[in-house]
C-alpha cells in the first residue's frame, strides 16, 4: 500500500532521459541533451520541459508526433545535427507555444510547408543544402525567421544555375519566383494533358465515323440483286 502511495505522490515527467541532463533554467525545466552521440529524439523526455537541447548529434529525421507530449515547450534546439527528413506533422502539438525553433547547420534540402507555416515559433533555417523552390519561399515570406540568419539560406540547388551559392534573399530581390516557375510548369502539364484527351476524342470520333460508312457500304452491297436473278425476273 505504501507503494501504491508513493506512485501516486510521484509527478507524471520527472524523469530524465539518460542520456541528458535535466536542470531549471528561469525557474522552467531544461532538458540538456548536446553533443550526446543521439541518433533519434529521446522518448522519455519529461512533460514540463520548457527547453530543450538536442544540438550537435546525429539525428537524421523529425517524425510525426515527435514533440506533441510536450505541451509546455518553448524552445527547440536541433542545430548541428544530420536531420534530412521533416515530417509535416513533425511539430504537431506545440505549435502554438513554441517561441524558438533551430534547425540551422543540418543536412535539410526541402522541407514540407506545412511543418512549419503553422509554427508561431522564430526559425533559424541557415547553413543546410537548402534547394531553393517554392516551398522554400512560401516558408521565407511567411514563416517567422531569425533576422540575423536569414543571409545565411543559400541555395544549394536551384532550378537555375546562376542562383546556385547564392542567398535565397538575396535571389528573390533580384526578381526571381519559384512559385510562377512552377504554376508554369503546371499549366504546360494540364495544356498536354487536355490536348491529349482532345486528340484521343478526334481519333474516336474518325474510327466511328470510318466505321459506320464501312457498315453501310457492306449493307448496300447485300440489298444490291444479282445480276443473274435480275435477267431471270426480265
Amino acid at each position: 500500500q505504501a507503494f501504491f502511495c508513493l506512485l501516486l505522490c510521484i509527478p507524471w515527467g520527472s524523469s530524465c532521459p539518460p542520456s541528458c541532463q535535466c536542470t531549471e533554467r528561469a525557474g522552467a525545466k531544461a532538458v540538456l541533451c548536446s553533443s550526446r552521440h543521439l541518433e533519434e529524439i529521446p522518448r522519455d523526455i519529461p512533460r514540463d520541459v520548457v527547453f530543450l537541447k538536442l544540438d550537435a548529434n546525429s539525428i537524421t529525421r523529425i517524425p510525426s508526433n515527435a514533440f506533441r507530449h510536450l505541451s509546455h515547450l518553448e524552445e527547440i534546439d536541433l542545430s548541428g545535427n544530420a536531420i534530412e527528413k521533416i515530417d509535416g506533422a513533425a511539430f504537431k502539438g506545440v505549435a502554438a507555444g513554441l517561441r524558438t525553433l533551430d534547425l540551422s547547420g543540418n543536412r535539410i534540402r526541402s522541407i514540407p510547408k506545412e511543418a512549419l507555416l503553422a509554427l508561431n515559433a522564430k526559425l533559424r533555417l541557415a547553413n543546410n543544402p537548402w534547394h531553393c523552390g517554392c516551398a522554400l519561399q512560401e516558408v521565407l515570406w511567411e514563416a517567422r525567421l531569425d533576422l540575423d540568419s536569414v543571409q545565411d539560406i543559400t541555395c544549394h540547388t536551384a532550378p537555375r544555375e546562376e542562383y546556385v551559392g547564392k542567398p535565397l534573399l538575396q535571389v528573390l530581390d533580384a526578381g526571381a519566383n519559384f512559385c510562377s516557375v512552377r504554376q508554369r510548369t503546371m499549366d504546360v502539364a494540364m495544356f498536354v494533358t487536355m490536348f491529349g484527351w482532345f486528340a484521343m476524342v478526334i481519333v474516336y470520333v474518325v474510327c466511328y465515323v470510318r466505321h459506320n460508312r464501312e457498315d453501310s457500304c457492306r449493307h448496300g452491297e447485300r440489298l444490291r440483286p444479282l445480276p443473274g436473278a435480275q435477267a431471270r425476273a426480265d
